[in-house]
């Protein structure tokens, strides 16, 4: 029963002891990795009593970590969207951190998590710029500045408390999202290695105990809701400093092989946990249809008059643009198996929808054209390349990008947020004001697209039609004739 004095949240007034045992070290304690991974081990806990208590280890000077040890390692995550059509809120204490760790006030204890006997995994998310090599980076240094330059010091600790036995060698899997996360990990741990001139031991340690998993990691993570807080608190009878809102979707994908499956069986939950041998097929599939649904949809719905995704999907013109991009111009361009990515792209939309997550279309907007570039040109060409034909919807997508960075639409100014060398190119080529001029310019230029786009058959024709067509007709009207000539 609610009271108007609501009770601190820890272990003692939840009722919830620790007893688990440091099976995880993770490096990070930000609202992705307590929304994601702290989560999916608790879903292990919970399904097949995999009884892993998890050490969090802080990796900025200024972190939460002494707000995570304040609450006993607990906190509410609620997951807010949409299923399969239906509105849904899940709400759920997370308990299985059992200590924090601040490496830069509590080095002992950091190191001391190396001597750990039931440790099996590390997990990070550093951010894109964790992974990096900082060459002043040495071993006395407490602690070293970068991410994995600290990770060698624990692994070397480790490999020197267990005299180099291959059985306490560790399953690593980071969650930073660059491509071959794990790969470029590991290489950088070799380096500080030799940097170091540590012992051949420990190198060949690193490469035959321990085994490093590239990841591919998908769930959208708002944080802290600090403008619906009251609403929040509300849902619950205590005090939480440290509530966490995300998505129901959840994909994490992993590289690895049967060993790596027994060692995580989240065969035996719901979560959509995929070990695979190679997981770039999953990679583009993400690219190619979320990241670039949004990218071709920003430009055109922001032109239409839209200020938010949900706004895109939810208008009958503007839905059913992204509709025909995602299932008649994207997917028939991967080599997946036609149900699983129906499935993701019906996945996709309801995620677009979601009334929990505001996402404006104007943030989406950064860097639009090597966006394009990556996530879009390549369905493109690669429909006029199974079709010998273009793509209508994509085709004109490009043209409302190329309209969008001509930077003003109906005497107003539009979000763009770019390199300022994009900037000025588009700059130059729209003070001719000549949509034929404009295109030629623009799909030439290989810093862009790296390939002149000029040769793709019939490309330039199809944009100077586009273009004209915005100009004079507006978004709805001008696509419609677009289509007709098309």
């Amino acid at each position: 029963m609610k009271t108007d004095i609501k009770q601190k949240l820890n272990r003692e007034n939840l009722g919830k002891e620790v007893k688990l045992p440091v099976k995880v070290v993770q490096f990070g304690e930000g609202n992705f990795l307590r929304a994601f991974v702290d989560y999916a081990f608790q879903v292990l806990n919970k399904k097949v009593d995999f009884n892993a208590g998890i050490a969090v280890v802080q990796p900025l000077e200024n972190g939460l970590v002494h707000m995570l040890n304040d609450q006993d390692g607990l906190y509410t995550l609620f997951l807010n969207g949409i299923k399969k059509g239906e509105q849904i809120q899940e709400i759920e204490v997370i308990k299985n951190i059992v200590k924090g760790i601040n490496p830069y006030t509590e080095f002992d204890q950091f190191l001391a998590l190396a001597k750990e006997e039931e440790l099996e995994f590390i997990i990070s998310n550093t951010t894109e710029a964790g992974i990096e090599f900082i060459d002043s980076d040495t071993m006395d240094m407490t602690p070293p500045k970068a991410f994995p330059a600290r990770l060698a010091v624990l692994l070397y600790e480790r490999f020197r408390y267990f005299n180099g036995d291959n059985a306490k060698g560790l399953t690593i899997i980071p969650c930073e999202l660059i491509n071959h996360n794990a790969d470029t990990l590991k290489a950088i741990l070799l380096q500080y290695a030799n940097l170091w001139n540590l012992e051949e031991g420990f190198k060949n340690w690193l490469e035959n105990a321990c085994t490093f998993h590239n990841t591919l990691v998908d769930r959208i993570v708002p944080g802290y809701p600090r403008n619906e807080i009251e609403e929040y608190n509300s849902k619950i009878d205590y005090e939480d400093n440290l509530i966490v809102t995300a998505e129901p979707f959840f994909l994490w994908v992993i590289e690895g092989d049967d060993k790596l499956k027994a060692k995580l069986p989240f065969d035996k939950t719901n979560l959509d946990v995929k070990i695979v041998s190679d997981m770039q097929p999953y990679r583009t599939r993400k690219v190619r249809i979320l990241n670039g649904a949004h990218t071709a949809l920003v430009p055109f719905s922001i032109l239409y008059g839209n200020e938010t995704v949900k706004q895109s999907v939810d208008n009958e013109f503007t839905g059913d643009f992204v509709n025909k991009v995602i299932f008649d111009e994207i997917n028939p361009t991967l080599d997946m198996d036609e149900s699983e990515l129906q499935q993701f792209a019906e996945e996709v939309l309801d995620r677009f929808r979601n009334p929990f997550i505001k996402h404006q279309l104007s943030d989406i907007a950064l860097n639009s054209i090597s966006k394009f570039k990556v996530r879009v040109l390549p369905s493109l060409l690669k429909y006029v390349e199974l079709n010998q034909k273009l793509p209508v919807y994509l085709t004109f997508s490009l043209a409302c990008t190329i309209r969008f960075y001509q930077g003003e639409w109906n005497g107003k100014a539009l979000p763009i947020k770019d390199n300022q060398e994009i900037v000025d190119a588009f700059k130059e080529a729209w003070s001719s004001n000549d949509a034929e001029k404009v295109t030629k310019e623009i799909l030439a230029n290989t810093e862009f697209w790296d390939q002149d786009l000029n040769q793709v058959k019939g490309l330039t024709e199809a944009v100077i039609l586009g273009l004209n067509e915005i100009e004079a007709n507006g978004i709805e009207k001008g696509f419609e004739n677009f289509k007709r000539q098309f």
